[in-house]
């Protein structure tokens, strides 16, 4: 890309274009995400609620970050199943509304290991939501309209969540229960303007012929989600290696906090604050020239630069003492996160048949937080034998692996469609 290219892509007028011209149900869900992200006050301080608050070992409290994870899969199982049958809308809804229901006991319970039971039945629920969320908004859009509306909807969590964790940060300390109060309350809002704006999308046989003729990959078919899959594999090999990335992003939510917590003592929960709230501010002004930037790309490529982003920024922690620093670090491995978040569930759905578009997101998304789900206690373990910065260099190599294979990918994928074009 020529740099006159990149100059235009950064027209303010360019990247505000990217948005238009979306089906309506797009905006009210991100504007429903826009209010969600304000009480994302739970998930981003789970290591320290369980530790601090609670009162367990790092090894514990990976473990219960485990099960609740675990919890994820019979949740996301069945909403997929439902997804497909029952509709979008209304899983989305229920699953929802009854996540959030479970953390308002939280608040009250103060250091009460019932928390801890709580806390999975959340996320038992709220492993429903993500099917509904992206079968939804596949149904709706067009191959070449998706990178805009998930990164749209991305955009929306991330404007709530630039303020959320801050606040949740400064209130940590003394009024902790209000974490789970408020995250409840906000998750309620959100649902008000879903119930209000958006219509199930759940579509017919003829839209999925429709589709189908659009993007052959979508074309509806009959059987189970791993026949599918056995019939796509490039996407398994893809899924693993978002795994992977994942295993990566993960230490965000487990490595880094402990580590800010081992460097800033007391001033640990703001100081973390800080750096969630630099990451929504990334995210904030940069996902749409980003998205303006990057949307030629095959989002195979794009997720592959997201690994090399990952492997600077992560990488680069191990060497960081200072507020100012962990901030730089912060910004570089947001930018992967932006390139990632809009480009993942798009070469997803791009593969995906319109008949198995719940039960594919709800399959799929097994296997990407699998990463999310073992970091915790792995990473438990592991910094118990050895030092907590190590964890930083691994990230790294990981994280630079995924994304030589993910081109590789990418490639392997080119040729075969100049080959198919060929024989035509």
């Amino acid at each position: 890309m020529h740099l006159s290219d990149v100059i235009s892509s950064l027209n303010p007028r360019r990247v505000l274009r990217i948005y238009s011209g979306l089906p309506r149900e797009t905006y009210a869900l991100f504007a429903a995400n826009v209010v969600n992200g304000l009480g994302v006050f739970v998930l981003p301080f789970l290591t320290m609620l369980l530790t601090i608050r609670i009162g367990l070992s790092p090894i514990e409290a990976g473990t219960v970050i485990l099960a609740a994870s675990i919890a994820l899969v019979p949740g996301t199982m069945a909403g997929g199943k439902l997804v497909d049958t029952v509709g979008r809308k209304p899983v989305l809804v229920a699953a929802s509304l009854l996540s959030a229901a479970f953390f308002v006991p939280c608040a009250f319970l103060g250091r009460s290991p019932l928390v801890v039971g709580f806390i999975i039945v959340a996320e038992f629920f709220g492993g429903a939501v993500r099917p509904a969320v992206t079968a939804l908004v596949s149904d709706i859009t067009l191959p070449g309209q998706r990178q805009a509306a998930f990164s749209l909807l991305y955009l929306g969590h991330n404007i709530g969540f630039a303020v959320g964790p801050l606040v949740a940060g400064f209130l940590f300390n003394r009024h902790a229960g209000l974490l789970f109060l408020g995250d409840a309350v906000t998750t309620f809002a959100a649902m008000a303007l879903v119930i209000l704006l958006v219509s199930d999308s759940k579509p017919g046989r003829e839209e999925m012929d429709r589709a189908g003729i659009a993007n052959p990959k979508e074309r509806p078919e009959t059987g189970s989600i791993l026949g599918v899959l056995s019939r796509r594999p490039f996407l398994v090999v893809f899924i693993l290696i978002i795994t992977a990335l994942n295993l990566v992003y993960a230490q965000i939510g487990f490595t880094l906090p402990l580590q800010m917590t081992g460097i800033f003592a007391n001033g640990g929960p703001a100081s973390y604050g800080v750096l969630m709230t630099v990451n929504g501010i990334v995210v904030i002004t940069l996902t749409a020239p980003v998205v303006s930037l990057t949307g030629r790309n095959r989002p195979v490529y794009n997720m592959a630069l997201t690994g090399m982003l990952y492997a600077v920024g992560f990488g680069m922690i191990r060497f960081v003492n200072t507020l100012p620093m962990f901030i730089v670090s912060t910004v570089i491995w947001s930018v992967g996160e932006v390139i990632g978040a809009t480009n993942i569930d798009s070469y997803i759905a791009n593969h995906t048949p319109a008949s198995h578009r719940g039960r594919m997101n709800s399959f799929t998304p097994l296997f990407l937080r699998l990463g999310f789900s073992l970091s915790p206690f792995v990473m438990g373990l592991y910094v118990q034998h050895y030092p907590i910065r190590t964890v930083w260099t691994l990230s790294a190599g990981v994280a630079a692996g995924a994304a030589g294979a993910l081109v590789l990918i990418g490639t392997m994928e080119r040729l075969r469609a100049v080959a198919a074009s060929r024989h035509m």
